[in-house]
């Protein structure tokens, strides 16, 4: 009786015993089964985030790419059309040129000489850029053309700041015209006397109404002091 109750205890422990094993096993496969997936998914998110950053690079560098393509094919359609009108531009600068060295014309003066039907015949851009890049010092060109009129018209100081003003005349600036003006060396006197023999050789005036004529301001605008002296030295 005693070693059947033994046999059965022993029985009873030794199932225990493989019991709790089992246990350990199966609770120990389903701690390592549970840890796989989760290091599964770690894996996969790695993989997913380099992949995305990989797909931004990518097409930023295709942007990038199609940015100075588009830049390129601006600057290229830019340069044909500099090409094509700085042709006629510069056409007109070296028109503005020749004038300039010839003729010594104001600013407003070369612009209608490089836009007028019977002068340059240039557009109204290609002028105003040449007129705008010239080499040209006008105060220079109002001094050259006034000493121009004083050689040729004899007039006196206030005649020639007015034609080198005028609109029919030079169209200077006034600055520019004060400046031929003060630098011209003129005899005014003597212009005065060129100008009185000039009324009386072509209008046959008396030498009071050439004086009249003389100080002017529709005549010869010359001072009172100019013209008492062409009249005194006016011969008969």
């Amino acid at each position: 009786m005693k070693k059947s109750a033994i046999t059965a205890m022993l029985t009873l422990l030794l199932c225990g015993t493989m019991l709790t094993g089992c246990s350990g096993a199966s609770s120990a496969s389903s701690s390592n089964q549970s840890s796989e997936p989760e290091t599964t998914y770690s894996s996969s998110s790695s993989e997913t985030t380099t992949s995305k950053v990989k797909e931004k690079a990518v097409s930023k560098a295709e942007s990038s790419k199609k940015e100075t393509s588009k830049k390129e094919s601006s600057a290229k359609e830019t340069s044909k059309k500099e090409n094509k009108v700085s042709s006629e531009y510069r056409s007109a600068l070296k028109s503005a040129e020749s004038y300039n060295d010839t003729l010594h014309m104001s600013k407003k003066a070369l612009y209608d000489q490089l836009v007028s039907e019977y002068g340059g015949q240039f557009d109204k851009d290609a002028a105003q850029y040449a007129v705008d890049n010239i080499d040209a010092d006008w105060k220079e060109n109002a001094l050259k053309s006034a000493e121009s009129y004083n050689e040729t018209l004899h007039m006196s100081k206030q005649g020639l700041y007015d034609q080198l003003v005028s609109e029919y005349g030079g169209q200077f600036t006034k600055d520019e015209a004060q400046y031929a003006i003060d630098n011209l060396k003129a005899d005014y006197n003597k212009n005065a006397l060129l100008s009185a023999e000039s009324y009386r050789d072509t209008l046959s005036m008396s030498k009071n109404a050439i004086y009249d004529q003389l100080i002017s301001e529709y005549g010869g605008q010359f001072t009172e002091s100019e013209a008492q002296y062409a009249i005194d030295n006016l011969t008969d």
